[in-house]
């Protein structure tokens, strides 16, 4: 945080292109494109089907995340929907956004990306038998505690987390779309003969399919909660935002033509997460270690630096709520 000459108290701008581009990436990208898969190709019953929904999944968010660029660059201010929500209904209605956001939503998905995100690094330590409860849900808070005091400490060392694990990511979805073409190269293209066949356009499937690929796309508004602390926001946040979607949309079709050469159709129309089931070298060892790290990396796809850069918040004024609420109360 900086201050101002007249004395007002700023957060830090330290927030670039490419570290705007990295946070975008790396929120969208997550534990969807592991659960989505199955989901979407129930719900259009064809390989053919399921491609063309997850390119019109990418295409909706980009519509939308292209809605949310147009007003970050129109109202300078951190908190998203919440913002948004301000200055078009009051604050009443803002103020209900927020603590609803702060108190309930936030806390609620960051706990089970946590427990997730523990199950996978308990993967190697417990193989055969279930890991225990305790050590689960420890792991999982001493994971929060840790990404919250990194976000309370320093921005800039928040981003430079999210970097790195947003690379990791990457690096993972990328080993798996390779290993897809080169499964290609050696002629297992089954899945793709008469990819069309028994497809269900109707309505209701392709919603469910929408439903369940949305899910994987979901992150693209997380930059405009920081809005105030980038650099320049009129000029990075339309780009960083388009060509992240964008990017995002690619990796996860790619990625699940790649599903459909290393997986048989049927064990993931019964697979929970599609990726742990990727054989990327052919080797039991390196595969396991392959999932449990792309797991672990794919799993923790929540920076929990969205939930503290709403506006006023806790990096700036801890009573922003209890005071907004008593304006609310009031009429001011």
């Amino acid at each position: 945080m900086e201050a101002k000459g007249d004395g007002r108290v700023q957060m830090e701008k330290t927030i670039g292109l490419v570290q705007s581009i990295n946070i975008i990436i790396g929120s969208m990208i997550g534990s969807g494109i592991f659960v989505s898969p199955t989901g979407i190709l129930i719900s259009v019953k064809s390989v053919g089907a399921s491609l063309v929904l997850w390119v019109a999944c990418g295409l909706f968010s980009l519509i939308g995340a292209y809605c949310y660029a147009e007003l970050g660059t129109l109202i300078h201010r951190s908190g998203a929907d919440y913002a948004y929500i301000l200055e078009a209904f009051g604050p009443f209605f803002g103020f209900l956004r927020l603590w609803v956001e702060v108190i309930v939503v936030r806390p609620a998905t960051m706990a089970v990306i946590a427990m997730t995100f523990s199950k996978y690094i308990l993967q190697p330590i417990f193989p055969d038998c279930a890991q225990p409860d305790i050590v689960v849900r420890l792991l999982g808070a001493a994971c929060l505690l840790l990404i919250t005091y990194i976000n309370c400490y320093s921005t800039r060392l928040s981003t430079r987390v999210q970097d790195i694990f947003t690379y990791g990511k990457l690096i993972a979805i990328i080993m798996i779309i390779v290993t897809g073409f080169v499964q290609m190269g050696f002629g297992r293209t089954e899945a793709f003969n008469n990819a069309f066949e028994g497809s269900d356009w109707s309505l209701g499937g392709i919603a469910t399919g929408f439903y369940s690929g949305l899910f994987a796309y979901a992150g693209w508004n997380y930059l405009n909660c920081m809005i105030e602390e980038m650099k320049n926001p009129k000029r990075d946040l339309p780009i960083a935002i388009v060509f992240s979607c964008l990017v995002v949309t690619a990796a996860y079709t790619l990625c699940n033509v790649a599903y459909f050469t290393t997986v048989d159709l049927h064990e993931i129309l019964n697979t929970p997460a599609v990726a742990v089931r990727t054989e990327v070298s052919g080797i039991p060892a390196v595969d396991y270690v392959f999932n449990t790290v792309s797991g672990t990396f794919l799993a923790k796809n929540e920076p929990i630096s969205k939930c503290y850069s709403k506006p006023d918040v806790l990096p700036r004024k801890p009573h922003f709520l209890i005071t907004r609420g008593s304006e609310c109360l009031s009429g001011d």
